[in-house]
């Protein structure tokens, strides 16, 4: 049986599939690919792709393989060598016994997925591999994966040709006004759609905050209010001003008012912008105010 080891991980590398649905109301988000459209790409570039990928961030990822093995490798622009030999990006790989495979950091993107001919032999919890890091749930003993796990393989993936999103349009990110956008004072709600933020370097897969150079959001008084199930996507507003975009582990409730929701389509290209990128916010209605 084919076995991996992990040589070197990035921060937040973690195990995968398609997600844990139905258990947010037991204070579980469904987690899964940050990024769905790349892990997508990955797994079809293989034949046969297991359900279970590894999830990259940006610093990279490092193994080698004890038998032989075909992988997979896309999302953003990372920098791919096979025992030190240079290989395209995105890629499929033919691996064997001995292989050493390293992913370096690369000229664009947050997040990249390696998918593998193979499920990878972890168990599924609550009917999923995934790692849901704010909880210790899935994956790889619940956590990110460090320098020396060693994984194993099981039974071929399943034959068939994989779901592709559609990309998403450059331009601004689009979203629908959130449930308390009604709560905020129009000039504020306009000042959101005209103003530009700064990807932060405070950024994991429970949130992202934006830096807001324009002061949008300084002057807003602070809401009280009960705490409500929340979205991915949803983009909070909290306390001291700070815009926060929830991602895949996401809290299931809060307690901060919530002006939008990133549109699913866009979702993944905001997930890939890197600190210091410049984002704007844009209704799915042109023109439309509340």
């Amino acid at each position: 049986m084919t076995t991996i080891t992990i040589t070197r991980a990035g921060p937040l590398a973690t195990l995968q599939d398609q997600g844990r649905y139905g258990v947010l109301a037991h204070g579980i988000s469904a987690s899964g690919p940050t990024v769905n459209s790349a892990f997508h790409e990955a797994g079809g570039l293989l034949e046969t792709p297991g359900t279970t990928g590894i999830e990259f961030t940006s610093a990279g990822l490092a193994f080698t393989v004890d038998g032989p093995l075909r992988a997979a490798a896309a999302g953003g622009d990372f920098s791919l060598s096979v025992n030190g030999d240079r290989r395209e990006w995105p890629a499929t790989l033919a691996l064997a016994a001995g292989d050493g495979v390293d992913v370096a950091p690369g000229s664009a993107g947050n997040y990249g997925y390696l998918r593998f001919e193979r499920e990878l032999d972890v168990p599924a919890l609550l009917g999923s591999r995934s790692t849901n890091l704010a909880v210790g749930l899935g994956g790889y003993r619940g956590r990110a994966l460090k320098a020396g796990d060693q994984i194993a393989f099981g039974a071929l993936g399943t034959i068939g040709k994989a779901e592709l999103a559609a990309p998403s349009q450059p331009g601004p990110i689009r979203f629908t006004w959130g449930v308390h956008a009604d709560q905020i004072p129009r000039d504020v709600r306009e000042r959101f759609t005209q103003a530009g933020f700064l990807v932060s370097t405070r950024l994991d897969r429970m949130g992202v905050r934006l830096e807001d150079p324009e002061g949008v959001f300084t002057s807003l008084r602070q809401l009280s209010l009960v705490s409500e199930a929340i979205v991915v996507g949803d983009i909070q507003i909290l306390g001291d001003g700070t815009p926060v975009v929830l991602m895949r582990d996401h809290q299931p409730t809060g307690g901060y008012p919530r002006i939008a929701t990133i549109v699913s389509v866009d979702f993944d290209r905001f997930a890939q912008m890197r600190p210091g990128s410049t984002v704007h916010f844009q209704s799915v209605v042109p023109g439309h105010r509340r």
